[in-house]
């Protein structure tokens, strides 16, 4: 897996684009900033924007060839991000130790999956949110990314339960039109998830 994302993220062209998730975009613009975690945030594109705006921002992914793209984006834009590279079979992370955890196309198989979400849970802090947006097994319908295999794709009742735990602030599955790169390209059906730890 690490070798797929390094050679992935050795050009120098940013494969997912600078700017950042449309949907994220538009969830920051409610909540004030504070403590922030990026999981498997590749080039940047999310993080950056994030502490453009104010947050503290700590992210992280397999690849070192992402980090190296993320920390140049982050002084193009003249803020700080704290860049950790992990192994998400074997990540750890603090209790309550985050105010917001962001996982933007995240596609792992259900028993990773259910492990970092119950993980991520665990590390946000009372009132924190988590602000999810995931490839829909529908996917497989379009050549618009995201992973070919049926077992890496997500569906509601996948998150509905994995995060049971949290309050729904808003849960849909949507068919969108994405521009992110070259990766993200067209009609594609995703899941888009905010929740909220009372």
């Amino acid at each position: 897996m690490k070798e797929l994302w390094e050679q992935r993220f050795a050009n120098e062209e940013y494969m997912y684009g600078k700017e950042p998730n449309e949907f994220l975009k538009a969830e920051l613009e409610n909540i004030t900033p504070m403590k922030a975690l990026f999981i498997g945030d590749g080039e940047g594109r999310n993080s950056v924007y994030a502490a453009k705006i104010g947050w503290q921002v700590e992210a992280n992914d397999w690849s070192e060839n992402a980090k190296i793209k993320a920390l140049k984006w982050a002084r193009e834009n003249n803020v700080s991000i704290n860049y950790n590279i992990v192994d998400f079979e074997n990540m750890k992370l603090d209790p309550e130790s985050y105010d917001l955890i962001v996982l933007i196309y995240i596609h792992v198989d259900a028993p990773l999956r259910e492990k970092l979400h119950s993980m991520v849970i665990s590390a946000l802090k009372k009132d924190g949110r988590i602000i999810l947006e995931a490839y829909d097994k529908d996917q497989l319908k379009y050549n618009s990314g995201g992973p070919k295999t049926l077992d890496l794709l997500y569906s509601l009742e996948e998150i509905y339960t994995d995060f049971n735990d949290l309050e729904i602030i808003k849960f849909s599955k949507e068919t969108v039109t994405l521009s992110e790169g070259k990766i993200h390209q067209g009609k594609s059906s995703v899941i888009r998830y905010v929740g909220h730890k009372k």
